[in-house]
């Protein structure tokens, strides 16, 4: 979600912009911009650069106003299973926390976080109750987008 700010001019500017799934976003000018894989800077000069045709010397400005494509999943026997937005970094346990916690009956020692990479699933153990006795810390990994958290 951005915001296309341009000084004097709040015919040109937009709040909530969404980038759509396919990277474009439109301008008020009706006008699609490619924004995905550009920095707000990027894409600033590229709204200024379109803006010119219409109005002479642009001031503009490209605000990030939510991250909507970070996400992370958690499914099974958890209290609030979804998905769940990374806004900061945010470890196995975090999310467990998030999510309201572990229902009664879950296989808290089997947890399996899956992931891709490289084009491939990979998994990665999780054992809750090792981790309340301070034991296998190195298993409270960082999630990444797309993570899946499996609690069965």
């Amino acid at each position: 979600m951005l915001a296309i700010v341009f000084w004097k001019d709040k015919d040109l500017s937009a709040d909530n912009v969404v980038v759509r799934p396919d990277g474009r976003i439109t301008l008020p000018l009706g006008k699609e911009l490619v924004a995905a894989g550009l920095t707000p800077d990027e894409l600033r000069e590229a709204v200024l650069a379109e803006a010119r045709r219409f109005v002479d010397s642009p001031t503009a400005n490209v605000v990030v106003k939510q991250i909507n494509s970070r996400k992370a999943f958690i499914t099974g026997m958890v209290e609030k299973p979804g998905f769940y937005s990374l806004t900061a970094p945010t470890t196995v346990m975090q999310l467990i926390a998030v999510a309201g916690g572990l229902k009664e009956y879950a296989k808290s020692k089997a947890i399996v976080i899956m992931r891709t990479e490289a084009r491939s699933q990979v998994a990665y153990r999780f054992n809750y109750e090792n981790i309340l006795k301070g034991k296998g810390l190195e298993q409270n990994i960082v999630l990444r987008p797309g993570d899946t958290v499996v609690v069965p």
